[in-house]
């Protein structure tokens, strides 16, 4: 299972919205989880201002019935941390493992971490998710299943 959060700028009309300081956008924030082949098995919609530590927790807690043979969930620098750890092993019974970058500062692809990132761009390809322009957070949240369900159904 690997893990990663995308920040996501709103527009005028949506109703919850949060301030991601380290990414400095004032939006929503999808955390999801995909396994090997970028599937998604856990998805959580919050505002910008919750950390990716806490929405992973939350779509764990929200999805475990169905992630109950997870070992391993692959994470980046971001969710480091025993308090997340033991999070994890607590709902789903994982160990975390960390993949980090190099100290150099030059682009170097982390390995297995892309899968999730070709998720996300699979996202980025329905024009409503480009930005959120829903009212509420379920709302949003039923879009990115419906656009990775039209993926699914496109492949088969």
């Amino acid at each position: 299972m690997i893990v990663d959060a995308q920040s996501v700028k709103n527009t005028d009309t949506a109703k919850h919205k949060g301030y991601d300081a380290g990414k400095k956008i004032s939006g929503i924030k999808r955390h999801i989880a995909v396994d090997t082949e970028g599937l998604p098995h856990a998805i959580a919609v919050t505002t910008a201002d919750i950390t990716d530590r806490k929405g992973a927790l939350e779509a764990f807690e929200q999805h475990k019935h169905s992630l109950g043979k997870v070992a391993s969930v692959l994470v980046d620098g971001g969710y480091t941390g025993r308090p997340f750890a033991e999070g994890v092993h607590q709902i789903l019974g994982a160990s975390v493992q960390v993949a980090k970058r190099n100290e150099l500062h030059t682009f170097s692809v982390m390995p297995q971490r892309w899968v999730v990132e070709r998720s996300f761009a699979w996202l980025e390809k329905c024009h409503r998710l480009w930005k959120n322009c829903e009212r509420q957070l379920n709302t949003s949240l039923q879009f990115v299943n419906l656009a990775f369900l039209t993926l699914l159904l496109r492949r088969g």
